[in-house]
C-alpha cells in the first residue's frame, strides 16, 4: 500500500479520499489554493501545501503547482479525486512520467474514453448499445450532414467529440435549422474544448439517465456494482441521484453490466469508472463513460456495502481486486441530495460565512460535507457543499429518511437549495418513478 498520497483535489471528495487514505493507513498530503486555508481536510491532513492563488487555473488546474507539491512532500501517489483535473489525460500522463501513481485509469485510456467519438467505437466493439448516429465526425459537407440527419431522424442532437459537462450540445428538429447550428456547435466545442469536432446522434425527446458503476484491478478482474438513477437535473447538471434504478429487471442489470465488463477489458480500464446511459422504452444507450470517481458514488457504497474510494486506492498500489461477481449484492435502496450553497429559486450561488451548520443523523442516514460552523465558503468554486445520503430497506422508505433528515439539516448564515430538495422527495411523479431528465426543468418553469 502506497506510504503518502497527495489529493489533488479541495471540499467534500477531498476530505472523503483522506479518510479512505487514513483507514488504510496512508499518510496525506493536501494541496490547496489561497482561499482554501482553512478547509476541513486541509487541517486534518498529515501535511499540506499552498499551491496558488484562488483561481482554478493558478491551482487547482495548475499542472506544474501540483507535480512540484508532489515532488517536495514525496508522496508516492496523487488522487485527482472529481472535476478539476481527473480526466485530463495530459494530468495523468505528467504524473506518470513524473514518478508518480495516478489513481485512476493511465492517461491512453483517459485520452480514449474522452473523445466521446472513440469512446462509442470502443463499446460498439463489444455490442454495447449506442444511439444511431454519424459514426464519426462531421465533415465540412453539408448534404451529407443532411443526409445523416435524415437517416438518423430527427430530432438530432450535435455533440462535441471532446464535450463534457453538459457543453457543447445543441438540439435540431429540422432540415432548415441544421446548417446554423453546425456552426454555432462547432464554434461552442473549439472555445470550450479546443477541439472543434461534431457528431449526429439521434434525440430521446424523454429518457432517464441511468449509469453503471465498475470496478476493475491491473489483471482484467472487474464487478459492475449496479446502476443509478441520475435522471432529476437542471442543465445537465445532476440534482438528486439513487440506486438501483426504479424498474430495471435483476437480469436486465446483470446483462449490461457484464457489457460494460466486457468494455473494460477492451480498453485495458483500471480503477473506478461509470459507464452512462440513456434509457427509453425498455431500451439503453450508451452516451460517454466517466474515467473517475463521481459525485454520486456514496449511493452505490450504501447498497452495495463496498468502499469504492479505498477500492481505488487498493488497486492504484496494484492489488488484486478481492470481489468477484457473486460476492456483490444489492440491500435495499439510497437516495443522495446535492447541497448546493444557492439560492433555491434563483440558483444563484450564495457564498459566505456558515453561522451555524447542524447536519442531520439517524439510522441509514449519511452526511459527506466538508462545511462546519465558522466556516467561509469562497465564491471561486462549485457550489456543492453537501451530500446528503439515506438509506432504507425498500425505496419508500429511503425517501421518507431523506424526507426527515433534509428537515433536520440546518445551515444558517449562506443559501442552500434544501427547501428545494424537500419539495423534490414529496413530489409525486418522482415518488411514482416516473420522472425523466426532463422532469426538473418542466417543474422549476
Amino acid at each position: 500500500m502506497f506510504d503518502k498520497v497527495l489529493i489533488a483535489n479541495r471540499g467534500e471528495i477531498a476530505l472523503r479520499i483522506l479518510r479512505a487514505c487514513r483507514d488504510l493507513g496512508i499518510k496525506t498530503v493536501a494541496v490547496h489554493s489561497q482561499a482554501d486555508r482553512d478547509l476541513l481536510h486541509v487541517r486534518l491532513a498529515d501535511e499540506s501545501i499552498c499551491i496558488g492563488p484562488a483561481k482554478p487555473l493558478d491551482s487547482y488546474l495548475n499542472i506544474p503547482a501540483i507535480i512540484s507539491a508532489a515532488e517536495v512532500v514525496d508522496a508516492v501517489a496523487i488522487h485527482p479525486g472529481y472535476g478539476f483535473l481527473s480526466e485530463k489525460a495530459d494530468f495523468a500522463e505528467r504524473v506518470e512520467k513524473s514518478g508518480f501513481i495516478f489513481i485512476g485509469p493511465n492517461s491512453d485510456t483517459i485520452k480514449v474514453m474522452g473523445d466521446k467519438l472513440s469512446a462509442i467505437n470502443a463499446m460498439k466493439k463489444v455490442g454495447v448499445p449506442c444511439l444511431p448516429g454519424s459514426n464519426g465526425p462531421l465533415s465540412g459537407d453539408l448534404t451529407l450532414a443532411k443526409k445523416i440527419a435524415k437517416q438518423v431522424g430527427y430530432p438530432i442532437i450535435l455533440k462535441a467529440a471532446g464535450g463534457g459537462g453538459g457543453r457543447g450540445m445543441r438540439v435540431v428538429n429540422t432540415e432548415a435549422s441544421l446548417k446554423p447550428s453546425i456552426s454555432l456547435t462547432q464554434q461552442e466545442a473549439a472555445a470550450a474544448f479546443q477541439d472543434d469536432r461534431i457528431y449526429i446522434e439521434k434525440y430521446l425527446e424523454n429518457p432517464r439517465h441511468v449509469e453503471f458503476q465498475v470496478l476493475m484491478d491491473n489483471f482484467g478482474n472487474g464487478v459492475h456494482l449496479g446502476e443509478r438513477d441520475c435522471s432529476l437535473q437542471r442543465r445537465h447538471q445532476k440534482v438528486l441521484e439513487e440506486s438501483p434504478a426504479f424498474g430495471i429487471e435483476p437480469c436486465v442489470r446483470e446483462e449490461l453490466g457484464a457489457l460494460c465488463i466486457e468494455a473494460c477489458r477492451e480498453i485495458g480500464y483500471r480503477g473506478v469508472g461509470t459507464f452512462e446511459f440513456l434509457y427509453e422504452k425498455g431500451e439503453f444507450f450508451f452516451i460517454e463513460m466517466n474515467t473517475r470517481i463521481q459525485v454520486e458514488h456514496p449511493v452505490t457504497e450504501m447498497v452495495t456495502g463496498i468502499d469504492l474510494v479505498k477500492e481505488q486506492l487498493k488497486v492504484a498500489a496494484g492489488e488484486e481486486l478481492k470481489i468477484s461477481q457473486k460476492d456483490v449484492t444489492y440491500n435495499g435502496h439510497a437516495i443522495e441530495c446535492r447541497i448546493n450553497a444557492e439560492d433555491a429559486k434563483t440558483f444563484r450561488p450564495s457564498p459566505g460565512k456558515v453561522t451555524y451548520f447542524h447536519p442531520p443523523a439517524g439510522p441509514g442516514v449519511r452526511v459527506d460535507s466538508h462545511l462546519y460552523t465558522g466556516y467561509s465558503v469562497p465564491p471561486n468554486y462549485d457550489s456543492l457543499v453537501a451530500k446528503l445520503i439515506c438509506h432504507g430497506k425498500t425505496r419508500e422508505e429511503a425517501i421518507v429518511r431523506a424526507r426527515n433528515a433534509l428537515g433536520e439539516f440546518v445551515i444558517e448564515g449562506i443559501c442552500t437549495n434544501i427547501s428545494l430538495h424537500l419539495d423534490l422527495v414529496s413530489d409525486a411523479t418522482f415518488m411514482s418513478g416516473n420522472h425523466t431528465i426532463n422532469y426538473l426543468e418542466s417543474k422549476l418553469r
